[in-house]
Parts: C-alpha cells; sequence; structure tokens
C-alpha cells in the first residue's frame, strides 16, 4: 500500500516544488481551519487538477497553438476525426462543451477551412458538422505530434504504474457515470 500524499520540503524554488507546495499548503491550511477535512480525497482532487490543467497546456502549447487552433478546437476536431459527422448538439455532449461554443468553434474552423456545415436532414433546425479532406489531414498530422508528447508524459511513470494510473482513472469515471454526480454527457 502506498503512503498518503505529503508534499515533499519546500525550498528548492524549482518547479515541481512548487507545484507540490501550493497542494501541501492548501491541505495544511484546510487542516487547520476545518478539522475532519478529508485530507486523502481532497490531495487526489487537486492534484488531479493541477497535474490535468499542467498536461492540457503542455499539449495546448506545444502541439495545438503551433497548428493553429486551441485545445478546445482540438477537442471538437477529435470528436468529428473518431465519431464522423456529428450533429452540434451531439458534438456538443460529447466534447463536454456548451452548444454556442461548438457553434463558435465551428464557425472558426469552418472560416480556416476545416470543418464544414450542413443542414441536418432530420431536422431542419440543426446543423451537421463534419471535417474537410484538408481537416482531416490537419488534424491527423497535429495528432501524431500530440500522441507523441502523450507519449512523452505517459514515459514519466514505468508500464506498472501507468497501468495502475489508467485502471484507476477508469473506475473513477465509471463510477462518476453510474451516479447522478455528473450531470454533463460525455
Amino acid at each position: 500500500m502506498t503512503q498518503p500524499f505529503e508534499p515533499g520540503p519546500a525550498g528548492t524554488g524549482d518547479a515541481a516544488d512548487r507545484f507540490l507546495s501550493f497542494v501541501g499548503i492548501a491541505l495544511d491550511r484546510t487542516a487547520e481551519q476545518l478539522p475532519g477535512t478529508n485530507r486523502s480525497a481532497m490531495a487526489m482532487v487537486l492534484l488531479l487538477h493541477r497535474v490535468v490543467s499542467t498536461v492540457v497546456y503542455d499539449l495546448e502549447s506545444t502541439v495545438h497553438r503551433p497548428a493553429g487552433w486551441s485545445w478546445s478546437a482540438f477537442r471538437l476536431l477529435f470528436a468529428l476525426w473518431v465519431a464522423g459527422p456529428q450533429e452540434s448538439r451531439r458534438a456538443a455532449e460529447v466534447t463536454g462543451m456548451s452548444r454556442a461554443a461548438v457553434s463558435s468553434l465551428a464557425t472558426t474552423l469552418q472560416s480556416a477551412g476545416l470543418v464544414t456545415r450542413s443542414p441536418d436532414e432530420r431536422d431542419r433546425r440543426g446543423v451537421v458538422l463534419s471535417l474537410t479532406t484538408g481537416g482531416t489531414e490537419r488534424f491527423e498530422a497535429a495528432f501524431r505530434a500530440h500522441n507523441r508528447r502523450e507519449a512523452e508524459w505517459a514515459g514519466l511513470l514505468t508500464p506498472e504504474e501507468l497501468d495502475v494510473l489508467n485502471t484507476v482513472l477508469t473506475k473513477l469515471a465509471r463510477a462518476a457515470q453510474s451516479r447522478d454526480w455528473v450531470s454533463r454527457r460525455f
């Protein structure tokens, strides 16, 4: 069994120290001001949030901005690439974005020649979003760079640690979906 999260000693001044020291300070302050707080649960959520934010920022700044789009645009392009043409409401559900955000992104991506819009044959009020041929080519090139960067992040763990992390994250995702806690559809 692993030990509960405890931040290392502060003071080295490096980025990892600053990253973890905030978590440690937050945990200590909360324990001090709000006795009975579940420290392990708080550490889990704080660390998940901070690590995800860091990875997303890294991917956006090293891969997606150079490709000419934002992280949100990547999410929409990825959804269309994986699932094929999607009605805009469904694309919003799949990406976890609002319909307004998808509409705005679709306008930007259409102007860039990456996405087309066409009327939904089943619902005249709806719009179907599709990748263009050029959009598919640009997405696939960017995704190769994206996946190389993902592999760099995954390479920070041993294969066993990566398997455990993926298993635990899958367990959390399934549990969250099976409860009424999650109102957003993914």
